[in-house]
């Protein structure tokens, strides 16, 4: 990683691009948000399985490092989901068609985004990660909420951002969720 000089106004500038991300999910404006999508997206969320503690590796943070637990595009697991610009694109036109039963009526969503941390500025590039938390509604179905941590690539892009690579690292023991099949 390489050396940079964080700033308030770099800080501020990403905040509020993840603040107009979540606005746009949460009022149901798929479209507009999908403008803030690279060409060359790459949306992972990898499964979590449960590893045994290694005591060869005692003392050493690699021992529970949750790094372990995530089975991805890298791992032999299978991510629950991994998908590029033309997956989402025909995920965001398909909320708009009639025949979307499983969006109907439409899911009533919060997302809260915090622990912001620009990690490099690399060319035109940022690596960030922050966690969420995101209210999920169903009218005649019960509430859930869903928590982790988003692992993001945003490129550079006039003056604002484009999400180049995004991770999503769900924290959950079972999966008892109605849907994954959101945007985190």
């Amino acid at each position: 990683m390489s050396e940079f000089s964080l700033t308030p106004q770099l800080q501020l500038s990403v905040e509020q691009f993840y603040y107009l991300e979540a606005r746009l999910l949460d009022s149901r404006q798929y479209q507009q948000w999908f403008e803030l999508v690279s060409e060359d997206l790459r949306y992972i969320v990898p499964s979590r399985v449960n590893v045994m503690v290694n005591n060869r590796d005692r003392g050493n943070e690699d021992m529970i490092s949750i790094e372990r637990e995530l089975e991805g595009a890298e791992s032999e697991g299978c991510p629950i989901r991994e998908e590029g610009y033309l997956q989402m694109m025909i995920r965001v036109e398909r909320a708009y068609k009639m025949n979307s039963w499983s969006e109907n009526p439409p899911a009533r969503t919060r997302r809260l985004v915090s622990n912001v941390e620009i990690l490099a500025d690399e060319d035109e590039s940022l690596k960030i990660i922050s966690n969420f938390h995101l209210h999920y509604a169903r009218p005649g179905n019960d509430n859930y909420l869903y928590a982790g941590q988003r692992r993001d690539t945003l490129r550079k892009a006039e003056g604002s951002y484009k999400i180049a690579h995004r991770e999503v690292v769900l924290d959950y023991a079972n999966i008892d969720y109605p849907t994954i099949g959101l945007f985190f």
